[in-house]
């Protein structure tokens, strides 16, 4: 279908194409200017003995507010620095150790200016994001990070959209280059999100699994109807079977009780390592949820043992464990 064969757009949505394609197209020049005075900022930021402090005003200061969330969500301390109440008593925070991150588009921002003057004289080091190269924050910076875009999305062209969007992207590069530097983990992401459907996501199967008198476990040499009273107990649809020194050996499943019944008219007299599967799928207590999901729905399996070192059962995870992680 040609373009002249198309229905025409209204107004609203030809601006709304316009202004992301504009966004788009400034986010993507930033490409072409990395060079080394990128790899020196990551440098100074990973460098940093103290804190990052990012600092900025209006809408710059809102793009910098989360530049520094992302910092500190991904393993380097950081927070935001308002500039005008910095000159009103909230310098005190910046020390010599300190990274100060500074964001203003034209590099001019009196606030921003002056603030930045003092930080340097207390002998932090200074990273400046501005899209004028030759303003007085990028000259006065100990690394100028240009952040320049053709034109704002706003049809006027005076509101920071464009610009902003281009601050956003950058900082995002920063933060993320600095984290795979630093060796940053899924791990480390749990530790700093605790709380909410990420904090769920991020728990470790030792927090899910059923432990101590919860797990069905049985000795290899209990008869089958215990291990049928074990496993209509616990409710898990499996028990674990171990030998006499505690160390796994088997699983009796559900399946494993309809298929022995199929075959067998008599299962009297039976015992549990004459009806375990051996060599069962197990998983330890330190494991990610999401990645422990990945293994029971690879293998098809709706519980799973979770042993120590020593291979003894230290509990179990269920499926339905995982509801509340809100993986599903």
């Amino acid at each position: 279908m040609t373009e002249s064969a198309r229905t025409p757009r209204s107004p609203a949505l030809e601006l709304a194409a316009r202004v992301l394609r504009t966004e788009a197209a400034a986010v993507e020049g930033l490409v072409a200017r990395l060079d080394g005075r990128f790899e020196q900022a990551v440098a100074l930021l990973a460098g940093c003995r103290g804190r990052v402090v990012v600092t900025g005003i209006g809408k710059s200061g809102l793009i910098c507010r989360k530049i520094a969330a992302t910092l500190a969500s991904t393993g380097t301390p950081a927070f935001f620095l308002h500039p005008a109440e910095a000159l009103h008593g909230d310098l005190g925070v910046v020390t010599a150790d300190d990274v100060v991150v500074a964001l203003s588009y034209g590099g001019e921002t009196p606030e921003v200016v002056r603030l930045v003057e003092i930080v340097k004289r207390l002998g932090a080091r200074l990273i400046g994001m501005t899209g004028a190269p030759r303003s007085t924050l990028a000259q006065v910076a100990d690394v100028h990070l240009d952040c320049a875009v053709d034109e704002e999305a706003c049809p006027l062209n005076l509101a920071p959209t464009a610009s902003t969007t281009a601050a956003l992207a950058l900082g995002d590069a920063l933060a993320m280059v600095l984290a795979t530097e630093k060796g940053f983990r899924a791990d480390d992401f749990a530790h700093r999100h605790p709380g909410g459907s990420l904090g769920k996501r991020l728990m470790r199967v030792e927090q899910l699994m059923h432990t101590g008198d919860s797990m069905p476990r049985v000795d290899e040499e209990t008869p089958l109807r215990d291990v049928i009273y074990e496993m209509s107990r616990k409710g898990l649809g499996m028990t674990c079977v171990t030998d006499r020194d505690g160390t796994l050996v088997g699983l009796v499943t559900d399946g494993d009780l309809r298929r022995l019944m199929m075959r067998d008219e008599d299962i009297s007299g039976r015992t549990a390592r004459e009806i375990m599967s051996r060599g069962p799928v197990t998983i330890s207590g330190d494991l990610l949820a999401v990645a422990a999901l990945q293994v029971m729905e690879t293998r098809r399996i709706t519980s799973v043992p979770v042993i120590d070192a020593a291979n003894q059962p230290r509990g179990v995870l269920h499926i339905h464990d995982l509801w509340q992680t809100e993986l599903f």
